[in-house]
């Protein structure tokens, strides 16, 4: 009877560790997912920044013909 309620007791460690795991690799997929959005929001921002600084120097380029 001692087997059997250890092997049972260690399967429900085995599922509750498991479960902590899956917890915390939630947690840091959710906190990469935040980071990646905030990452891609200043790429635009920049992208746009360049966009009108190579507009202005195309018209700075334009006025010295």
């Amino acid at each position: 009877m001692f087997w059997p309620m250890l092997a049972i007791a260690l399967g429900f460690l085995g599922i509750a560790v498991l479960g902590v795991l899956a917890v915390k690799v939630f947690l840091e997929v959710q906190r990469l997912g935040r980071q990646v959005a905030r990452t891609t929001e200043r790429i635009t921002q920049a992208a746009e920044e360049l966009e009108t600084a190579a507009v202005g120097l195309a018209r700075t380029g334009e006025t010295l013909r």
